[in-house]
């Protein structure tokens, strides 16, 4: 019969505490008359209450800290502090002892120890401290390793390791929406949403934007020369609510110039998110590049530059066009204008606009005649290219507000 050998007492104990912010305790008063049947003794109680005031005991008067009572909750984005120490419980001294922590995720594998040198020795009743920190940057399941190797009096090397394991949640919920102007302007709104159980303090929410947009903030307004966030006092985000955050990009002059309209798909920038909880730990988020696809406006494209929001009724108006060649060949343009119900052009159509080349553009000076009150639509421009003999047709470009001569129009 074969009998295991009784397994080794270690010389070291390992112990690994995790280092938060305490939480804060609220006192709940309970009382009742004398003549009820517990008398004094819940008063009595409140009395010898250290989380109570001196004289208010039935009073919900500030609250206290605590220390955490378990691990509590990790999110993506903060910052997860460890407490390691090794101590010898022994009565003889220890030598070369290296304590390592790693910290296993689902991808990767990191060191965290502060030092990776060995202790030449330990005394007994000494220990060995050592604090860690790691930005959580994953979520799901992670593993704090440690390791302990050391050798004894008699040469013997002794090694043990134990394992920690936690989950890191998500904190919030982003949600984007692209929204593309007639210009090539690009407007992005950003929803945030608090899923964790307590509130949020929205330190910083910006767009860094990529190599090819300015970004601006359209997420304050101005009030006696100050700029004012649209949120006022309201910086606190509480559990389960959503808050939408408003960016315009606009493409750089050098990148426009060159490419002439920016195409297909192209990285537009990243949110910065920057939070803090209710003792000011602090957490940060960082979402990947967002991507926008550009919509298509076929070979040519027809923007207006220029327009009048009102005008009056059978008197001449002016509006800009500009067209641009999107396609990669040149064209040779033919401009033809069609005159509808309401709206008449002024001039001559079809006439040449020469040759334009890809990715150029040019800007036409248009004039047009209303004969009908109201909100009229401009339509009616016709593009062909005599080259592939192919007709482009520009319907519903813009609206304009017809109004009597006789009303003066306040500007």
């Amino acid at each position: 019969m074969e009998v295991n050998p009784p397994k080794q007492e270690h010389l070291l104990a390992l112990k690994v505490m995790r280092l938060t912010k305490p939480t804060l305790f609220t006192n709940i008063p309970v009382t009742c008359e004398e003549k009820d049947l517990p008398g004094d003794l819940f008063n009595q109680l409140m009395r010898d209450d250290p989380s109570t005031v001196n004289g208010a005991e039935v009073l919900m008067l500030g609250e206290m800290l605590t220390l955490p009572q378990n691990f509590g909750n990790i999110f993506l984005g903060e910052t997860f502090s460890s407490y390691i120490s090794v101590h010898n419980d022994s009565n003889q001294v220890v030598k070369d002892i290296l304590v390592k922590a790693d910290l296993q995720t689902s991808s990767q594998r990191l060191n965290l120890s502060a030092s990776n040198a060995a202790v030449a020795e330990l005394k007994p009743d000494c220990c060995i401290d050592d604090v860690i920190h790691h930005e959580v940057k994953e979520i799901g399941t992670h593993i704090l390793v440690c390791a302990v190797s050391y050798t004894t009096q008699a040469g013997e090397k002794m090694y043990f390791r134990k394992f920690f394991k936690f989950q890191v949640l998500k904190p919030l919920d982003v949600k984007t929406k692209f929204y593309n102007a007639e210009t090539d302007e690009v407007f992005l709104e950003a929803q945030i949403q608090n899923i964790t159980t307590s509130p949020m303090f929205m330190e910083k929410v910006s767009l860094e934007p990529s190599i090819m947009y300015n970004v601006t903030e359209l997420n304050s307004v101005s009030q006696a020369g100050e700029c004012v966030s649209t949120f006022r006092s309201r910086a606190y985000l509480q559990p389960m609510d959503t808050r939408q955050y408003l960016y315009c990009l606009k493409p750089k002059k050098e990148f426009a110039e060159k490419a002439g309209i920016i195409k297909g798909v192209t990285v537009i920038g990243k949110l910065d998110i920057v939070w803090k909880t209710n003792l000011g730990e602090r957490g940060r988020l960082q979402t990947s590049q967002l991507q926008r696809m550009a919509p298509g406006y076929g070979d040519v494209r027809l923007s207006l530059e220029a327009i009048p929001d009102t005008v009056n009724l059978e008197e001449p108006f002016h509006i800009t066009c500009k067209i641009t060649n999107c396609s990669e060949r040149t064209m040779d343009l033919v401009l033809e204008m069609c005159n509808t119900n309401s709206i008449h052009w002024c001039g001559i159509s079809g006439r040449q606009l020469g040759k334009l080349h890809p990715s150029s553009s040019l800007c036409l000076a248009l004039t047009l005649l209303s004969s009908v009150q109201g909100l009229q639509s401009v339509s009616g421009l016709r593009l062909t290219d005599t080259f592939l003999k192919r007709t482009y047709e520009y319907d519903d470009i813009a609206q304009v507000c017809v109004v009597s001569s006789a009303i003066k129009v306040e500007s």
